[in-house]
């Protein structure tokens, strides 16, 4: 009996083993494809990275997020994905797929985000992503697209994030864009395009965000953004050929935010930033402005934030804050900066965060207000540092105590050494100089004052300028520069004045018109040293005119004189129809007898009316 029990349970045993097997067995839709990985309750398959050549077989039905990246897939055909209707995000990155068949997609009817992202991609056909029309998000970006295509995308009406970069990209197509209602955010990036076309974003009514990098554009079209009236937010960077932002390039845009960086722009592009009342933040880092001119953006009346980091900035100019009366955070950081003064801005009771890290400063007066106010203001957690004096080089503005603030931050006035009074007394044409020199802590600023009032600083060109170490030049002396000139030496401590007289005499005529050739063959020569032309400039005074005159009068009568001689013959033959006439004239021989027949020879001319 125990034997034959035994006997059955052994003849039961693999019944039981191959029932077992069956219960444990996942139901369908549930199984894991070899060497991926599956996390069931979040319907996620991942086969990053697994040396795929083709689609898995065993993806569950009901995936919703699948990962195919980092694989070798090839191809993508319009049968491979059938069966995947619940999937919403596909990645399909880092993979060598260089073809896309029409409606290769068309079956993802979920799907909301697909990335396609570092392939070998040369061209999108149309249809491509067709029926698409939950598809949110698209990464074309690391293939190698020359052209988007006309219709591209006319099929993505859902589609709010777009990523074209990194591509070999040469043109888009006017209307490669067309159908993207709904998109916000868009990027392009390192490809080979010159211009980015008004028309092809022209379709973009509702895009928000526009970033623009590592392009070899070198201009931007009049109102190139016109029809992008929701954009809030542009971004330009690394556009190494971009010398100048022309004045109606942005005109249209109603930004928030404006980032123009890693440029050649030399100066803040004020007649372009005109239109952008809104604009709150503006970032121009990384770009050779050197100073930052009074008043360049004075338009900018809501601007909240100002980055100029890294731009070699030397000079901050007397209001060139002027206008920004909401300013909360400046950004002047990696720059050349000897100092800030406080006359830069027109309301500096604003200023929350203000960074001037990594910069020469001079720790003198100019900055004292900066001092007064570091309990409140924020260096965003890294606070200046003195370059000059010797005796505080290296400390941090934060560090000082308030009782060290008039020992160390002082300004010495300035002062004109050599007040010998100048009179110089010169003849036109002549080079005149009048020497100004001043000492004072910071170094002072020397300019001049004309007696026509006129403001001379070593900027100045024409004939008036002052050279770098103040002294005033006047080349070509003429007799309207007579008069009283001043010398103004200024620094934050003050200003000091000297006066010199300078008295021009007239040359004579002759001389005056040597004068003047030699002046205008002077400038011609300094300005072109290859152009042989010289244009000559004569001064006329009375004598000039009336000897003209007079040489022009002899002229005229004479002329009037012949003319009166033919009317005369002519009306003498009048009605005798001869069109010739003779004219004999007899003329005296001086040296010798006379001749016979007469005291004179005869000569006799001929003469034909016309």
């Amino acid at each position: 009996m125990g034997v034959s029990l035994r006997q059955d349970v052994v003849w039961l045993l693999p019944f039981f083993i191959l029932l077992v097997t069956l219960n444990l067995r996942p139901a369908r839709g549930q199984v894991c494809p070899q060497r991926c990985e599956c996390v069931a309750k979040l319907k996620t398959v991942s086969c990053h990275g697994k040396r795929l050549s083709a689609l898995p077989d065993g993806i569950p039905l009901d995936t919703k997020i699948l990962d195919l990246s980092a694989n070798k897939l090839r191809w993508v055909e319009h049968g491979d994905l059938i069966s995947f209707s619940n999937v919403e995000k596909l990645d399909l990155g880092e993979n060598m797929i260089s073809v896309l068949e029409p409606n290769a997609f068309s079956s993802l009817q979920s799907l909301q985000s697909l990335s396609l992202r570092g392939n070998q991609l040369k061209l999108i056909p149309t249809g491509a992503f067709s029926h698409l029309s939950n598809l949110t998000s698209l990464d074309l970006s690391g293939n190698k697209l020359v052209i988007l295509l006309d219709f591209t995308f006319q099929d993505l009406k859902s589609l709010r994030n777009l990523e074209v970069g990194d591509n070999d990209l040469v043109y888009i197509s006017n209307k490669a864009f067309l159908g993207l209602v709904a998109l916000r955010e868009l990027t392009i990036e390192r490809c080979n395009l010159t211009s980015v076309s008004s028309q092809s974003l022209s379709y973009l009514h509702n895009l928000v965000t526009l970033r623009l990098r590592y392009l070899g554009i070198s201009t931007l079209e009049d109102q190139n953004f016109r029809k992008l009236g929701n954009l809030r937010g542009l971004e330009i960077d690394h556009w190494p050929f971009l010398e100048y932002v022309t004045p109606h390039s942005l005109q249209g845009l109603n930004l928030s935010w404006l980032s123009i960086t890693h440029t050649n722009i030399t100066c803040v592009p004020t007649s372009a930033l005109r239109s952008l009342s809104h604009l709150t933040s503006l970032n121009l880092s990384f770009n050779p402005i050197s100073v930052l001119e009074s008043w360049s953006l004075r338009d900018l009346l809501r601007l909240k934030e100002l980055h100029l980091v890294g731009t070699r900035l030397a000079t901050v100019q007397p209001y060139a804050l002027g206008g920004l009366r909401q300013i909360r955070l400046l950004n002047l950081s990696a720059n050349n900066l000897v100092t800030l003064e406080e006359a830069a801005f027109q309301s500096v009771n604003s200023l929350e965060t203000l960074r001037l890290d990594g910069n020469p400063l001079a720790c003198d007066c100019r900055l004292l207000w900066i001092l007064q106010r570091r309990k409140t203001l924020n260096f965003d957690g890294a606070s200046p540092v003195c370059m000059t004096p010797l005796e505080v080089q290296g400390r941090s503005l934060g560090a000082f105590s308030d009782a060290a603030l008039f020992d160390h931050f002082t300004c010495q006035k300035p002062k004109i050494r050599n007040r010998k009074l100048q009179q110089i007394s010169a003849r036109e044409g002549q080079v005149v100089s009048f020497v100004c020199r001043a000492e004072g802590e910071p170094t002072p600023v020397i300019f001049w004052i004309s007696p026509q009032r006129r403001r001379i600083t070593t900027k100045s060109s024409g004939r008036l300028t002052v050279l770098k170490e103040g002294t005033l030049e006047i080349r070509y002396a003429q007799v309207m520069d007579t008069g009283t000139y001043i010398c103004i030496a200024s620094n934050a401590g003050g200003n000091d004045t000297y006066f010199a007289t300078l008295t021009v005499s007239g040359l004579p005529l002759d001389a005056a018109l040597m004068a003047n050739r030699t002046y205008y063959a002077g400038d011609l020569n300094d300005t072109n040293l290859n152009d042989t032309r010289v244009f000559l400039k004569f001064t006329l005074d009375l004598k000039t005119i009336l000897i003209s005159t007079a040489m022009g009068c002899i002229m005229f009568l004479g002329v009037v004189l012949f003319c009166f001689i033919l009317l005369f013959v002519w009306s003498r033959g009048k009605g005798q129809h001869k069109n010739n006439f003779s004219v004999e004239y007899s003329f005296r021989k001086v040296d010798g007898p006379a001749t016979s027949g007469g005291q004179g020879g005869a000569r006799k001319f001929n003469m034909k009316m016309i």
